[in-house]
């Protein structure tokens, strides 16, 4: 299977970091920034990082379940960030106050579960101005 990220980049395609602030059920935001990053890949631009922050880190959720005629926004994120090969990176200060961890944030705070999804990775702001440093554009959803 070819993935987007595969696929010659256009001329003059332009590196976009993209900002998540907004849970996927609360708003519209999420969805967009979904819809947004598919197109950008559909023309040839790359996408440097996908930052999820304060209730955004909730897009990361492996343990969202959604009723049958509605998206699964999290999932949707998941499958379009590992088919991609993109890099995602959930704010750690924001993710252990909603509850998800990782393997790693698991065990520190001695919990038996992890709730992110392995697409993700959780880190910090750095990672964030790293990508920012690296991107023609900044985009930021919520």
């Amino acid at each position: 299977m070819t993935s987007l990220a595969d696929t010659p980049k256009a001329p003059g395609a332009l590196r976009y970091t993209l900002l998540i602030n907004a849970a996927p059920q609360s708003s519209q935001a999420s969805k967009s920034a979904l819809r947004f990053a598919e197109s950008l890949l559909q023309m040839g631009h790359n996408i440097e990082r996908l930052f999820f922050y304060g209730d955004g880190v909730l897009n990361a959720s492996s343990l969202t379940v959604m009723p049958q005629d509605e998206i699964n926004i999290p999932a949707a994120w998941h499958a379009l960030i590992e088919a991609n090969g993109l890099s995602s990176v959930v704010c750690v200060s924001s993710a252990i106050r909603r509850g998800i961890v990782d393997t790693a944030e698991a065990q520190r705070h001695e919990l038996y579960a992890t709730s992110c999804f392995t697409s993700s990775e959780i880190g910090g702001l750095g990672q964030l101005i790293e990508a920012l440093s690296n991107s023609d554009r900044m985009l930021s959803f919520g």
